[in-house]
């Protein structure tokens, strides 16, 4: 299994504060609904700010230009958890895992990277594991909906993601070596 991740965020740089992650575990070389093996987390927001994170004017006023339903999830505080909590059960989630993609590494991979460094926590995945979904649906061409209701849902845009990346698997007659 592989494991597609998507974060929101308070800024683009990578000690960004994270708002919510997103990740689903799914097969590459099959063309069909993953069995929802899905992890989505919220961090806790002033433990991440008390830590120094970075919070940027130009992506808080992104965020308000977002669909209230958007806003409602990302920024609700309800069911945060410490970072302590989210590290691990990230890390659990991410045991088997094959290879991690993203929607560009330079982005969610950074600044998890970022994060777990900042905690002395070793980073729970090998620098060879990194997939970039972006490269890969750039061959094909992006077919996802990206006005769909979901957009900017850390959760929703990993589903969307890793249902773009076996399609193009399948386009390709990609199979496991």
């Amino acid at each position: 299994m592989d494991v597609m991740l998507d974060l929101e965020t308070l800024s683009t740089k990578p000690d960004a504060v994270i708002l919510t992650m997103g990740a689903v575990k799914f097969n590459p070389y099959v063309l069909e609904k993953f069995d929802m093996r899905i992890f989505y987390i919220k961090p806790d927001v002033d433990q991440q700010i008390a830590l120094g994170r970075h919070v940027d004017d130009a992506t808080i006023a992104w965020w308000g230009q977002q669909s209230e339903s958007v806003k409602s999830e990302a920024f609700d505080e309800s069911n945060r958890v410490d970072l302590e909590q989210f590290t691990d059960d990230l890390n659990r989630f991410l045991v088997g895992a094959n290879n991690i993609w993203a929607q560009g590494p330079v982005f969610d991979i950074v600044i998890l990277e970022n994060l777990y460094r900042q905690l002395n926590k070793p980073v729970p995945w090998q620098y060879w594991q990194i997939r970039d979904c972006r490269t890969l649906l750039s061959t094909l061409g992006d077919t996802r909906n990206k006005n769909s209701t979901g957009l900017h849902n850390a959760l929703e845009d990993c589903r969307s993601q890793a249902t773009a990346v076996q399609a193009v698997y399948k386009k390709y007659n990609i199979t496991k070596q």
